[in-house]
């Protein structure tokens, strides 16, 4: 999803509060691996990796000058042949340490090892955001979480790119009413003309 197709959507979900909750998750998440600086995880379950998360907030880092917000890719069957920002296992997890940010994204509940994995990051001192519907434990272990449940209006899709947008803007307000028409264009033509980052 384009920028353009971010801010139709934004558009269309004014007044409701998945602006507000998307853009309070993208201050957290820019938050903690901005004033920590220790770096970003991302991970899934075996059966869902965040791939397309990851290609966007790579994208967001270089367009907004914030290369802490371009994640490690934590991957369930990373092999050691995979190339290097490909081949970061499971393991990682239980390497977590304090300053460090894991942003857990899942459609539904997981497994007992990523549970034990996101524990053993948050006794380590990382901070811990989950995405998605990830259960009551998951979000009873998280410090900041976004629920995205079967049958809410939007999809997990739609709001990681919400998510990962707003995480790249310079700053991000609690919404106040609706911007003036001229501002929404002043950030889109900044968006659109913005040289392309390097590809993920």
């Amino acid at each position: 999803m384009d920028a353009v197709r971010v801010a139709l959507l934004r558009e269309v979900l004014a007044g409701t509060e998945w602006l507000g909750s998307t853009r309070r998750f993208a201050g957290v998440l820019r938050g903690s691996v901005v004033s920590h600086g220790g770096g970003l995880l991302l991970v899934g379950t075996p059966e869902y990796e965040p791939w397309h998360l990851a290609a966007h907030l790579v994208d967001e880092a270089a367009w907004s000058g914030t290369p802490e917000l371009a994640p490690t890719l934590v991957r369930h069957d990373a092999c050691a042949s995979d190339p290097a920002h490909l081949a970061v296992g499971p393991g990682r997890l239980a390497a977590a340490r304090r300053g460090e940010t894991l942003l857990v994204v899942t459609p539904r509940g997981p497994g007992g090892d990523l549970l034990e994995g996101v524990h053993d990051a948050r006794r380590a001192g990382a901070t811990v955001l989950a995405l998605g519907d990830g259960g009551d434990e998951l979000t009873a272990m998280a410090h900041e979480s976004l629920t995205v449940a079967d049958g809410s209006e939007l999809d997990l899709d739609s709001v990681q790119h919400l998510v990962s947008a707003a995480a790249g803007e310079n700053s991000l307000p609690a919404p106040r009413g609706r911007r003036r028409f001229r501002d929404r264009l002043s950030t889109l033509t900044h968006h659109l003309t913005a040289p392309p980052p390097a590809r993920w």
